[in-house]
């Protein structure tokens, strides 16, 4: 997970389980699977969504990722999306990952000019409405075991200061 992103994590306890995971993080395998939930600035017109477009670092130096080109060095990028509530100025949505680069999803929603909420990298360079961290949340990871090979699927609730903003939010719309 990226810096200040809350939820779930998957860590092998051997190599085998490692080599499983490993093998199901490859995007063709598409053996693992990966959910989000955010809230972004700005309310997002359409209710769903893919962006497809190549995410790569033009200065090795610097940790920013950016839309590059394949032929200037991104990869192949695709993140899908659905809008679940408006709130006066921010939207919540849900976005499940087809390929998993770094900042992938931070990058993808800046560029459509819907930074994530708390964001300083990609977004507004200040905290808004009060929160500790960007509102972008690893909800629900789909994998297969690495011994029985059924699919297991671990879900984690929103924490507290993502909960806290929303209800914020409701209010100031509602």
């Amino acid at each position: 997970l990226d810096m200040n992103t809350s939820g779930l994590l998957i860590v092998a306890k051997n190599s085998h389980a490692q080599d499983s995971l490993t093998k199901q993080m490859n995007a063709e395998a598409r053996g693992l699977h990966k959910k989000y939930k955010a809230i972004v600035v700005g309310e997002m017109p359409e209710d769903s969504g893919t962006i497809d477009l190549p995410l790569g670092r033009p200065d090795e130096n610097e940790v920013e990722r950016w839309v590059l080109p394949v032929e200037k060095g991104g990869y192949p990028s695709v993140t899908h999306y659905k809008v679940l509530d408006r709130f006066g100025g921010y939207s919540l949505v849900e976005l499940e990952l087809e390929t998993g680069r770094t900042h992938q999803i931070r990058v993808h929603l800046a560029w459509r000019n819907h930074p994530i909420l708390g964001d300083t990298v990609y977004g507004h360079k200040k905290p808004e409405l009060g929160q500790s961290s960007q509102c972008l949340h690893a909800r629900a990871l789909t994998f297969r075991h690495p011994r029985t090979g059924e699919p297991v699927t671990v879900t984690c609730p929103l924490p507290d200061y993502f909960q806290d903003v929303l209800q914020k939010l409701e209010r100031a719309d509602g």
